[in-house]
């Protein structure tokens, strides 16, 4: 080997850089776990001190925060936290630049869009589609009823053409979601979490945000889903309404069935006493039975309260009071008004809503937008309670006073509103209100008040932001799921570490040393490149592990064979480290590993791309360490005069002297595969595959209880609480379950979430003590043990993508690689012998899937974890294979004597030795975190598992074949007597 001082020079310093980034991380941990031994478990303290610490010199002139940007960051499965993935609405955008345009022909081209987007299209060119189809020539978009607008400005004129005006639509959509975005970062950085992360994924109109030690869910959506939307109206008095209200109530009369009781009337709950005392003091005494409006909404008091619901109700009573027989009721300016409910006083009275009727006009915009505002702060009104004091520009100072000056004459009110939800709607009793200050009080806590005045003044969102994907893990699973980690990495690298010494001696010690410089190595570079550690990429590490020694096998291997043939120590490890010996296999297979590694980085997303990402760092670091550390140790042994053999007295027959006829067993080996295809493809039609929310959408919750229950008990319970189907899954042990349900998928609001919730709250919490309340069932903390341990959610529309995603990931990984084999090996039919052999492991693994689903203790789901687990089980199919055919190529253009089967059976049985370590020290670290892993990873490493057996099997018995029978017999007859001419 050239330049051997070179080679350790950059070694020594590459392990002292390695060691210089992690001991950034020592560092951080320290001072995080100082944070929660000081802060006792309360993540406000915890979070202050860390701010506190902030801008202190810790380590070498570094701040803690410098500190903290540079160490290798834990993903929320290890650290637990709040990761969702938000989707700016960009359907409102487009009607906003067309100035909510009310042309027919657009406005159904948006719906169609929305409703037949294809699996990872973009909206945008959706509508662009569905615009075409629609106006047939017949409307163009650059029309004055369009985007030739006052919005649009100089951008947009009516001579330009469609596709010019796509072109000026498209960037002012990217710049609407760049503004989304840096109103989401803005707000995130003030909320209160160490290293938040935010993310545009792409041009699609999505943003990742990870929380990471984020425990109030409820709070974290509000805050990331508010557009911030603020406006000021004059509001109606009850007096205004009272008429309609009487009117409606007659109407319904008409078209409600009454509701009669038939069972023993309940204890009376504080909201019914609420309503009832409300109803005894107004104008109206409604009649059970009688009054269908009157029966959910009680009239107000007089003010700008029109009225008081449960909120179970409110959704009927808006269905009401938005038909047209009944809005045909309000005359005059009445006709504009807009309805809208007040915030609920969770402690003052629990699931009641106000009703406000808002004085609007035909174009429905406020007297007062909350553009105005120029901040915000978080203060106490005279009351000393919780609200928000708002500062206005020079134009929102003079309208606010025109305003206030007006509610004082008239003695009326002023509703503020956000997002549509009444905050508050105070009188005006001291006059006009100058310098543009102003105040929103109401059912706060001194949390609220803070997160809206962040969201205030970070602005509002250009769109409405919808949650179409989130995960919540508990602090308590992350610490499990590390300890599962470190347990699962030390075993399998004792184990892989004792196999290397026991097969190869003080050779394998060599290989050992390699290998925890390559684990060092992996480290230092995962800490560099600011890579986030997920569970799955602690899975690749000790995947790694397992691979770590292959290089050095086939290494070891072929030394093993050159000292057979009579060659010199020095010599045999010479020629195993040449391009004829080793290098060319070791080459193919890594190539192939890399690019299937590669489609997995670019088509995964969240952990995936975290497994993905250590599994390449370990392909590299591993090679290195195989290639030029192990060498320089073999090449020090040799000049000391040490006698290597590469074998013990324990395995130096083993897996030697192999005279198997693989090509005879053909026939049975081609029926029993055949076999399998046909059983699983019967399979897939009768059992059909576990789907997981990935692929089909839904929200899964990993609920832990006090003491066993049973999954049908609980099934059954919460379908007649969710009135659908329910999956109830037992996942680890009896006292936990996986519960899954499609409710309410498709709407991605903060209220619907919230709903779900409750609604598994109440359907669950006979389980639970009386002292377990809701936020304690829901919310994440530090040593929580019952509730809700973590929660996921995926959106119908990202579903397709993550499915159609999934498929191309694993096609177009089948497809690079039969490109390359093509190109590497000259030959189609060694790639024809490759892809047949890994559709077989992957026919044979999801065949398995769908038959055991049902049956095994773990859950077993086609998801973007199973997806990386196909993906890798055909890389390393590939490495096993290209291992063979290396060989086999070798021979057939070698010296090798006898027919063109006797040949490349003799190729195959010399590559046992190597297959079976190769395959034995993956399987090893496998099975090590199948049963140390955790109980979240455990089904995508039994993929794996089966798919690197089944993997080697099909190297052998069908890759092989294949190849041997696709082979035309001309060639073969070519090869024969290029042979026995060389040999004579």
């Amino acid at each position: 080997m050239q330049n051997k001082g070179l080679i350790k020079f950059f070694a020594i310093l590459f392990a002292l850089v390695c060691i210089y980034q992690l001991s950034f991380t020592f560092v951080s941990n320290g001072i995080e776990d100082d944070a929660k031994a000081q802060a006792n478990g309360d993540s406000d303290k915890e979070f202050a001190y860390l701010e506190t610490m902030k801008d202190s010199v810790v380590y070498l002139g570094y701040t803690y925060d410098e500190v903290r940007n540079k160490q290798i960051n834990k993903g929320l499965d290890l650290e637990g936290g709040i990761n969702v993935m938000l989707e700016i609405s960009v359907k409102d955008i487009v009607k906003g630049l067309a100035n909510n345009s009310k042309n027919p022909v657009f406005n159904k081209a948006l719906d169609e869009a929305k409703k037949n987007r294809q699996g990872n299209q973009d909206y945008l060119d959706a509508f662009f589609v569905a615009f075409e189809k629609e106006s047939n020539g017949s409307v163009k978009l650059a029309s004055p009823e369009l985007f030739t607008n006052r919005i649009m400005g100089d951008a947009v004129n009516i001579k330009m053409t469609d596709d010019q005006v796509k072109a000026v639509i498209k960037r002012k959509v990217s710049e609407s979601i760049d503004s989304a975005f840096g109103v989401l970062t803005e707000r995130i950085d003030k909320f209160g979490v160490v290293q938040p992360n935010i993310q545009k994924l792409g041009e699609t109109g999505r943003i990742m945000v990870e929380l990471p030690g984020a425990k109030d869910i409820d709070r974290v959506k509000k805050l990331l889903q508010s557009t911030a939307q603020l406006e000021f109206w004059e509001a109606y008095k009850i007096n205004d309404l009272q008429g309609f209200l009487m009117g409606a109530n007659e109407i319904l009369k008409k078209t409600e069935k009454a509701e009669v009781k038939t069972a023993e009337a309940p204890v009376a709950s504080p909201t019914d006493t609420l309503l009832t005392n409300k109803a005894k003091d107004s104008a109206v005494t409604p009649a059970k039975g009688a009054n269908p409006l009157f029966e959910k909404l009680t009239p107000g008091q007089g003010g700008p309260i029109i009225g008081i619901a449960s909120v179970k109700d409110t959704a009927k009573i808006n269905s009401w009071l938005r038909r047209d027989d009944i809005r045909s009721l309000l005359s005059g300016d009445l006709r504009y008004a807009r309805l809208a409910w007040g915030k609920e006083d969770v402690k003052k009275a629990k699931g009641i809503l106000e009703l406000y009727a808002l004085k609007t006009n035909r174009e429905g915009t406020p007297d007062l937008a909350g553009n105005v505002i120029t901040g915000a702060n978080a203060t106490f009104d005279q009351f000393g309670k919780p609200s928000v004091d708002m500062q206005m520009n020079s134009h929102g100072a003079q309208v606010w006073e025109e305003m206030t000056g007006k509610a004082y004459r008239e003695q009326g009110y002023i509703a503020i509103v956000l997002d549509n939800v009444v905050y508050s709607a105070p009188g005006v009793s001291t006059g006009p209100i100058a310098g543009g200050n102003s105040q929103i009080s109401g059912a706060f806590d001194v949390t609220e008040t803070k997160d809206l005045a962040n969201i205030l003044r970070a602005g509002k969102l250009p769109a409405s932001a919808d949650i179409v994907q989130s995960e919540v893990v508990g602090p308590s699973l992350g610490q499990e799921a590390i300890d599962n980690g470190i347990l699962s990495s030390i075993a399998g690298l004792l184990l892989v570490s004792l196999w290397m010494v026991v097969y190869y001696g003080k050779s394998g010690w060599y290989a050992n040393v390699a290998l925890l410089v390559n684990v060092l190595f992996l480290f230092g570079m995962l800490a560099s490149l600011g890579a986030v550690l997920t569970l799955p990429g602690i899975a690749g590490i000790v995947l790694t592990i397992g691979t770590a020694v292959d290089a050095n096998i086939i290494i070891y291997e072929r030394a093993k064979e050159e000292l057979r043939h009579g060659k010199t120590l020095d010599e045999a490890v010479k020629i195993s480290y040449s391009w004829r010996g080793a290098m060319s296999s070791i080459t193919d297979a890594n190539v192939t590993h890399v690019l299937t590694g590669l489609v997995l980085l670019i088509f995964g997303t969240g952990p995936v791309k975290g497994f993905a990402t250590t599994l390449l760092l370990g392909i590299f670091t591993s090679l290195f360490t195989s290639i030029f550390i192990t060498r320089l140790m073999l090449d020090w042994s040799i000049r000391r005069g040490d006698k290597l053999t590469f074998v013990t007295p324990l395995s130096k027959n083993w897996f030697t002297n192999f005279h198997f006829d693989f090509l005879g067993a053909k026939k049975f080996t081609y029926i029993f595969s055949s076999l399998v295809v046909v059983v699983s493809c019967v399979s897939f039609y009768v059992n059909g595959l576990d789907q997981g929310i990935d692929f089909v959408g839904g929200r899964t919750f990993q609920v832990k209880f006090e003491k066993p229950v049973s999954a049908e008990d609980i099934k059954n319970e919460l379908g007649e609480v969710f009135h659908q189907g329910v999956d109830a899954k037992v996942f680890g042990n009896d006292s936990q379950l996986r519960i899954t349900t499609k409710y309410k998928v498709q709407e991605n609001t903060v209220e619907a979430d919230t709903e779900v919730n409750k609604l598994l709250f109440e359907g669950l919490k006979k389980h639970y003590g009386n002292d377990v309340t809701y936020e304690q069932f829901v919310n994440t903390y530090e040593g929580k043990k019952i509730g809700i341990m973590s929660a996921s959610k995926v959106s119908g529309v990202v579903a397709d993508d993550i499915k159609t995603n999934s498929i191309w990931a694993v096609l177009g990984a089948m497809s690079i690689v039969f490109i390359y084999l093509m190109v590497s090996f000259r030959k189609w039919q060694y790639s024809l012998g490759a892809i047949a052999a890994v559709a077989h492991d992957v026919i044979f693994v999801l065949g398995l899937y769908s038959l055991l689903y049902k049956y095994m203790p773990f859950h077993m789901e086609m998801d973007q974890h199973f997806i990386a687990a196909i993906l890798t089980v055909i890389g390393y199919s590939m490495n096993d294979t290209v291992i063979v055919f290396d060989r086999v190529r070798e021979y057939l253009t070698g010296q090798t004597k006898g027919s063109f089967e006797e040949i490349v059976n003799t190729s195959i049985n010399t590559t046992m030795s190597r297959t079976i370590n190769t395959s034995l020290t993956m399987i090893l670290v496998l099975g090590i975190m199948f049963i140390f892993g955790g109980d979240s990873i455990r089904g995508f490493i039994f993929a794996m598992l089966i798919g690197i057996i089944v993997g080697t099997y099909s190297s052998l018995f069908i890759a092989t074949p294949v190849l041997v029978d696709t082979m035309p017999r001309k060639d073969k007859d070519l090869i024969v007597k290029q042979h026995n001419e060389d040999v004579k």
